[in-house]
């Protein structure tokens, strides 16, 4: 008698992604839970609201592509098993995916094709750079890299883009979370690094941070603040926070610390 794990096709690639996308998952469902007592308490404010629903939608299709990965593989080993019991050949074949957790399984009778979602979080380019003309940049000409920088106090803003500007960085300005977060769902696979402030109205930079991270797992981001609350530093720390620039900024200390954390990214790659 043959075992019936003996044609489980659960390679330890695929357990790495079932665990990988199930974390995620758990994330998401966290952030909705928080969102949804956020609209309860800012009266229904819209942009809690929109950001609850993206995470809705983004749960509900991770949900989806576990569901589909799953069933695919028991799909496999339910057909594997007739075949060996009946002594007849496959009547499929299984097409390496390009994506995670996808799989393409052609039947001589019925195809059918089994597809799941892939989230394409941004990565750095390095080709030309193509910014829609509604985003401003600061010294597009610049030599360097693009940095996103996030701050309420535009006196602060302008202050820092100066000082960023003259050593050849390209900036992007915003001034709150919600138009950070349209601004890098554009133009995330541009932006070297993200400068954010820890305070912000509405939406607050440890929450900005959660939202980012969200896009794009390995984004890179440096907090800045006169005072923040060192537990939430320190998990951000934790999450793969880039680094911590004191305020009032000093040009010193500000190209000294985006300088490392671009470059201690770019020796990540």
């Amino acid at each position: 008698m043959i075992a019936y794990s003996h044609f489980i096709m659960l390679t330890h690639q695929n357990l790495k992604w079932i665990a990988s996308t199930s974390t995620n998952l758990n994330s998401i469902l966290q952030q909705i839970a928080r969102y949804t007592d956020l609209a309860r308490r800012h009266n229904n404010e819209p942009h809690y609201l929109n950001l609850l629903g993206e995470r809705v939608e983004l749960a509900a299709n991770t949900a989806q592509s576990l569901f589909d990965h799953i069933t695919s593989k028991i799909l496999e080993t339910s057909v594997a098993k007739t075949a060996v019991a009946t002594g007849a050949a496959p009547r499929f074949t299984v097409v390496p995916s390009e994506k995670p957790g996808t799989q393409a399984m052609k039947s001589s009778s019925t195809p059918k094709e089994v597809k799941t979602p892939a989230a394409a979080a941004p990565t750095p380019a390095s080709g030309p750079t193509q910014i829609p003309t509604e985003i401003k940049v600061h010294n597009p000409k610049g030599n360097r890299e693009y940095l996103l920088l996030i701050d309420d106090d535009a006196e602060i803003r302008e202050l820092a883009a100066e000082m960023l500007a003259e050593e050849g960085y390209k900036l992007i300005l915003a001034s709150d979370g919600f138009e950070a977060l349209n601004i890098y769902r554009k133009i995330g696979n541009q932006i070297g690094l993200v400068i954010l402030d820890f305070f912000l109205p509405v939406l607050d930079g440890d929450a900005v941070f959660d939202e980012l991270r969200a896009i794009n797992p390995n984004i890179n981001v440096v907090l800045s603040s006169g005072f923040a609350e060192q537990d939430k530093v320190s998990a951000m720390l934790a999450q793969g926070l880039g680094g911590f620039i004191p305020k009032p900024y000093t040009r010193e200390k500000l190209l000294a610390q985006v300088r490392t954390a671009l470059d201690s990214a770019r020796g990540n790659r």
